[in-house]
């Protein structure tokens, strides 16, 4: 006979195996066909029992996180900056760090006016759907090399009715500019990294970049002066000891103003640049 499970007795099952209780959350209530916000709505019904059908895809839901997917691959949605957008395995997770690019992309837009803004190796769309979404009256262009991750990015773009524009490119091979603005979360993870072993759900050629994973960001800040507008900025997110050799990289390759941001753990996460106004 079976012995119903209560909403509480699922989530400390949960703890009890290692997950997160915010985690916890989102995996039951995605599995109770609930919005992943109402996390109050289980205090309030702590003591309703699941279904059989509920439990069971509960318990397929945990064997999944504990297998290491990402918890937004299994719900199939990663609020960013605001948006809920639609991620599966064509795409990286977007992580909350990626917001300091966002951020500071924003500051260097002017609010109302027209803006010519690329975002390369886009994925889900995040960083080009955050930016169109604050920035209404800039022109935004995401690219991908992918043509199944541009697919992500564009039902994103048409679900959210953001007029961004997916253009299938290795980086701007296809995308002749200018642009005032070239943003970018590219892969910088070193081949052969141990940390790749925990993003083995994840597609890897969205991660890796050589042998010191700075190969993408190589060719990105190589394009970008023919690209950019007199004046433009490009902005590049990267590995936690990688702000040195990029600065060194947009140094050399002639722009000026070169600084990097914090990420939300104090760890240099962007680098950014500025084309010089008169060459």
């Amino acid at each position: 006979m079976h012995t119903a499970v209560t909403v509480d007795q699922s989530l400390r099952q949960a703890q009890s195996l290692g997950l997160a209780r915010v985690e916890a959350q989102m995996l039951l209530l995605h599995c109770l066909g609930r919005p992943l916000h109402e996390r109050a709505w289980l205090l309030a019904h702590d003591t309703d029992a699941l279904t059989p059908a509920q439990e069971a895809v509960w318990q397929a839901a945990l064997q999944r996180r504990l297998s290491g997917e990402p918890v937004a691959y299994i719900t199939g949605r990663k609020d960013f900056f605001g948006l809920t957008l639609h991620v599966d395995a064509r795409v990286l997770d977007p992580r909350p760090d990626t917001e300091i690019l966002v951020e500071w992309a924003l500051e260097l837009l002017p609010l109302g006016q027209t803006a010519r803004v690329l975002d390369l190796g886009t994925g889900s769309g995040a960083i080009a759907l955050a930016l169109q979404h604050q920035c209404p009256a800039a022109q935004v262009m995401a690219v991908d090399a992918m043509a199944d991750a541009l697919a992500v990015a564009g039902a994103n773009a048409q679900r959210l009715n953001l007029p961004v524009k997916c253009v299938l490119s290795h980086w701007m091979d296809a995308v002749p500019g200018p642009f005032d603005l070239i943003v970018s979360n590219p892969p910088y993870v070193a081949e052969g990294d141990p940390h790749l072993a925990a993003l083995a759900h994840e597609p890897q050629r969205a991660l890796t970049s050589g042998t010191d994973g700075l190969d993408d960001i190589r060719q990105i800040i190589s394009q970008a002066p023919s690209r950019l507008a007199p004046g433009g900025w490009l902005l590049l997110e990267h590995g936690w000891d990688q702000a040195a050799p990029v600065q060194a990289l947009l140094r050399s390759a002639g722009f000026e103003e070169v600084q990097s941001r914090q990420d939300l753990g104090g760890i240099e996460r962007c680098t950014g640049a500025q084309l010089p106004h008169c060459t």
